[in-house]
């Protein structure tokens, strides 16, 4: 399997971006998407040759004033400059921003009780790996019926594994109907950070491709590792029908690595539905207005 992270990134942002935000024309003689690689390379100010070395990860090492000018060119935005500098870093063997040891699975005490303070909201902890550590009595009744909690881990007593549960579970693809874009979210996060250069996180996207096949291994070769930190999640609960979630992850300090993602109520139905399995009061949770 590919690790060329830098060049899946430049790769997927060139093609991504519209010629005309850049002052580009554009029209029907342009048969691929985004922009040439021409055209980043005039943009940067570096050769064309060195923009294809790039993409192709026959140099993984471009200097800062390299990397500034390719962001800028790409329009990138805060969150992918950065992830741009750690692929560049993760490049470096001796570079570890992450310790060796497994991702941690220990909730801090500060941590729990401010998941705790989130009922009635659906809420989860994650850690790096996607497993969920701790979450609400809300978003228990959300989750448990679907099957999610009671996902078979891959070693024993371990927590439930949300990409484990998106890619191998057969209940998943009809918990998630968007689940094309629920597992593309899933690689965009294992892929956030250095990727295989992480050994807790490479020996998941290994088992991964053993296990998922094709689906999970299309996507490691090429979503970047950019996932979306707030969005709407369609989920379908066997009590109360389709619900649609909007979704905000707050990021805990780097010395826990870990996340918490709350979930609202995207509409009223939603909020209906919510309050139905909390046993709260109607309006106990507002919809979040589009």
């Amino acid at each position: 399997m590919s690790d060329n992270e830098l060049g899946v990134l430049l790769r997927s942002r060139r093609e991504a971006l519209d010629p005309a935000v850049v002052g580009l024309p554009t029209g029907p003689r342009r048969r691929t998407p985004g922009l040439r690689r021409s055209e980043v390379a005039a943009l940067a100010g570096v050769s064309v040759e060195y923009v294809i070395r790039l993409e192709q990860g026959r140099d993984r090492r471009p200097s800062p004033q390299v990397l500034a000018a390719l962001a800028d060119a790409l329009r990138l935005t805060p969150a992918e400059r950065t992830h741009l500098l750690i692929l560049t870093k993760a490049a470096d063997g001796a570079f570890r921003c992450r310790a060796a040891a497994g991702a941690a699975r220990t909730v801090r005490a500060g941590a729990r009780a401010l998941l705790e303070r989130l009922e009635p909201s659906p809420a989860v902890l994650l850690n790096r790996l996607g497993e969920l550590l701790a979450y609400t009595p809300a978003f228990e009744r959300l989750a448990g019926p679907t099957g999610l909690l009671d996902t078979p881990a891959a070693e024993e007593a371990a927590p439930p594994s949300l990409p484990r549960f998106v890619f191998t579970d057969p209940r998943a693809r009809a918990v998630f109907p968007d689940w094309e874009h629920v597992a593309d979210e899933q690689v965009a996060a294992l892929k956030q950070g250095p990727f295989r250069a992480d050994g807790a996180v490479a020996a998941l996207a290994d088992e991964l491709t053993v296990t998922a096949g094709e689906p999970f291994a299309r996507r490691v070769a090429t979503l970047p590792g950019l996932p979306l930190a707030h969005g709407v999640l369609r989920l379908a609960h066997p009590a109360v029908g389709e619900v649609r979630l909007a979704y905000e992850t707050l990021d805990l300090p780097a010395d826990d690595d870990q996340r918490i993602v709350v979930h609202l109520p995207a509409d009223a139905a939603a909020a209906a539905a919510l309050d139905h399995l909390t046993g709260r009061r109607p309006g106990a949770l507002r919809a979040v207005p589009a």
